[in-house]
């Protein structure tokens, strides 16, 4: 594994979408950029000890945003939608 687990998994991301999926047994991470489908499955078992069915990946491109006349960039990112084996949940704060 190149990236160590803790580092992978950046924050859960807490929105109404991924909260109607979480019924679902599917749970929202930001992840690194660098990171992959293996390395974040591993993370994810590795560190909530659950069964990971399935990971998808979205990267979101970064966005430019103006405040008055100034121009700037909202970072870029990568989400990753994480399916749990059947019967399985993650506990979030």
């Amino acid at each position: 594994m190149r990236l160590s687990q803790m580092l992978i998994l950046e924050s859960p991301v807490v929105s109404e979408k991924s909260a109607r999926i979480a019924s679902d047994s599917a749970y929202v991470f930001k992840v690194r950029t660098d990171a992959n489908k293996p390395e974040i499955k591993k993370a994810v078992e590795a560190l909530y000890q659950v069964h990971v069915r399935k990971v998808n990946i979205v990267k979101i491109p970064p966005k430019e945003v103006h405040v008055r006349r100034v121009k700037g960039w909202r970072k870029g990112y990568k989400k990753a939608m994480v399916t749990l084996a059947h019967g399985e949940t993650i506990e979030q704060v």
